[in-house]
């Protein structure tokens, strides 16, 4: 059997064109605005390219074959970062490359050890700041790295309790966030000379997180805050007094989620909020002119993402994209009110082919308004259709507007697709946050549940032809679905989920065992709610599911170690039940690779045709 003679929609879009990788994305200009580098595929990964913003000349820099690049930022004019890991383990390394591809070296070649970046120290030359948990691998030191000669040296040792560090626009750790899990303190400092001094202590539930210094006064903070109210504020906070100077920005139904500020200016510029897409709030007139500038320039149905600037902010690149279009990258300067487009990432996808993804809501069993998206195909009519119902992962993340691949290849199958934000999904406010403490496997399925029931009622979704597919948390909710409504699905699709609750706590990464004390607050403690997780685990119930089941998992996962699928594959088997097994050996919490996203969803295709159409 293939995937061409069962398709549901006759004028399919061929497969790969979905999931390829893009032509040219994440673009970035350098600090004086004379290159742009960006990624594209070389040898099927992600490598990165420069482009000289005179000449248009473009030239590859770098040569990865076995990994794509996961990420990248320019250090300086001349040089360039960016970090890797290997198989998906996450233990990413960081490189420095020259703008012409030369001086390539691997600045942190510690196996087993995690970098991050922590600040580009944009004012001093071929220096940044780096965490790394070299010496302990529960916890992340600070270290100043030259990138030319690797020369590095620890300025700031983690006891074992700093969650984040946060830099002054000096590049100075003046602020250390700890935790065992439950309780946090913010610790500040005037200076790094000085010892760090506890400013607010709070409980993992009331939160206020420092986003940047002030740049009038050092001892002041911008920070997003929950204290004393349900939904994330944007505040300004005094580290003296520990107390809120004043809020700057609140919505009243969802959570003030980032802000950003100009470093020329230096002055505060927007934050964002994300309703059913995202929105800007504007805090000086001149961000407001341009963003106005560019949706008068591109259409105001997109979403536009300002990514990059140069050091003297005028020459911006930015991204649109929304529910049918992918990203779209241009380069605008505002002194000229020039605009070049640089790339369509995916320039074969027409966007007249794509579906509409709808904003919808429903009201759960016990109360509460579930938000969330439903696409369906087009030119069918929205009448007893197929439905894919795709949960998130997270499972404090959230579902977005824009567009996604995966719901776009299923819609042009003839797939209607359901995404709903259940309770604990990010971006609702503390209390729906809370409402999903230990409820895994009960309300927050209810949840998945009750939106399968409200397409049943409105006539779009046939009882007969329902799949349940989702990835991490969204894994866990497949096999929950099939296990404790065994009844509803007619197929499902577990990409990289939990099986078995106490095994999933047991094998998470070092550098998360600090969260352990909130995880089980959150989800459950293996010995004081032990007959909780164990009905809640979905290996348990093996006995329950009857429904075709396909898994999929990354061998080197940190995160849901490949056990989780294995035990829930072998129980089956041994029942006599017949699953799906598809497991990758250089694959980690999703698959990264090409050859590898075409296989799992080109068997995921034949998957659903078989049992739905």
């Amino acid at each position: 059997m293939n995937a061409t003679n069962i398709t549901v929609n006759a004028n399919a879009i061929p497969l790969r064109n979905f999931f390829k990788n893009p032509e040219k994305t994440r673009f970035k200009i350098s600090p004086d605005g004379t290159y742009i580098a960006f990624m594209a595929p070389h040898n099927d990964r992600m490598n990165i390219f420069v482009q000289s913003t005179s000449t248009n000349d473009t030239w590859r820099i770098t040569n990865e074959s076995d990994r794509d690049i996961s990420d990248y930022t320019w250090a300086d004019n001349n040089r360039l970062m960016y970090l890797k890991d290997t198989g998906g383990d996450e233990n990413y390394h960081l490189y420095s490359v020259d703008k012409m591809g030369k001086e390539t070296q691997c600045l942190t070649p510690f196996e087993g050890v995690k970098v991050d970046l922590v600040d580009d120290l944009p004012d001093i030359d071929n220096e940044v700041l780096i965490s790394m948990n070299k010496r302990n691998r529960q916890c992340f030191d600070i270290y100043r790295l030259n990138i030319v000669s690797g020369d590095m040296e620890m300025v700031a040792q983690n006891p074992g309790n700093v969650a984040r560090w946060l830099t002054d626009h000096n590049g100075k750790i003046r602020i250390a966030l700890v935790t065992d899990g439950v309780s946090q303190q913010l610790l500040y400092r005037e200076r790094e000379q000085e010892e760090f001094k506890t400013v607010l202590a709070t409980n993992f539930r009331d939160q206020l997180s420092p986003l940047f210094f002030a740049f009038d006064n050092p001892n002041q903070v911008y920070a997003i805050s929950n204290l004393g109210r349900d939904k994330m504020a944007l505040v300004l906070f005094d580290l003296h007094t520990g107390k809120e100077i004043k809020e700057l920005y609140a919505h009243p139904n969802v959570d003030v989620i980032g802000a950003n500020y100009s470093r020329k200016r230096k002055v505060l510029t927007v934050a964002w909020y994300e309703t059913w897409r995202m929105n800007i709030h504007y805090f000086d007139q001149k961000s407001a002119d341009l963003y106005a500038r560019l949706y008068e320039l591109v259409g105001t149905e997109q979403q536009i993402y300002v990514t990059s600037v140069n050091k003297t902010e005028d020459t911006f690149l930015f991204v649109t994209s929304s529910d049918k279009s992918r990203a779209v990258y241009y380069l605008y300067n505002r002194n000229t009110d020039e605009l070049q487009m640089l790339a369509q990432s995916t320039p074969w996808l027409n966007t007249s082919d794509m579906a509409s993804m709808k904003a919808i809501s429903y009201t759960s069993r016990d109360g509460l308004t579930i938000h969330g998206y439903l696409t369906l195909p087009n030119n069918i009519p929205a009448k007893n259709l197929p439905v894919i119902v795709n949960p998130h992962g997270g499972p404090w993340w959230r579902d977005s507007w824009g567009f996604n691949p995966e719901v776009q290849f299923l819609a042009n199958r003839g797939y209607a697709i359901l995404q709903m934000n259940f309770r604990g999904s990010t971006g609702y406010g503390r209390k729906f946050w809370e409402a999903s403490f230990k409820q895994w496997g009960l309300n927050m399925q209810n949840d998945i549940t009750d939106g399968v029931n409200w397409l049943i009622e409105k006539g779009i979704a046939d009882p007969k032809r329902l799949a349940i597919y989702g990835g991490s948390y969204g894994g866990y909710a497949t096999l929950a679905g099939v296990a404790f409504t065994p009844n509803l699905y007619a197929c499902a699709i577990d990409f990289v989920g939990v099986s078995n609750l106490f095994t999933f706590m047991e094998t998470i990464p070092p550098y998360w065992e600090p969260m352990l004390a909130m995880m089980y607050e959150m989800v459950g403690h293996p010995e004081n709610d032990k007959e909780q997780l164990r009905a809640t685990s979905p290996v348990f119930h093996v006995d329950k599911i009857k429904t075709p089941l396909f898994v999929a998992q990354g061998a080197k996962d940190p995160r849901v170690n490949v056990n989780e699928s294995e035990q829930i594959v072998d129980a089956l088997r041994q029942r006599g039940v017949t699953v799906q097994y598809m497991v990758k050996a250089d694959e980690g919490h999703g698959f990264m690779n090409q050859e590898n996203k075409f296989e799992f969803y080109e068997a995921m295709e034949i998957f659903l045709a078989k049992h739905l159409a």
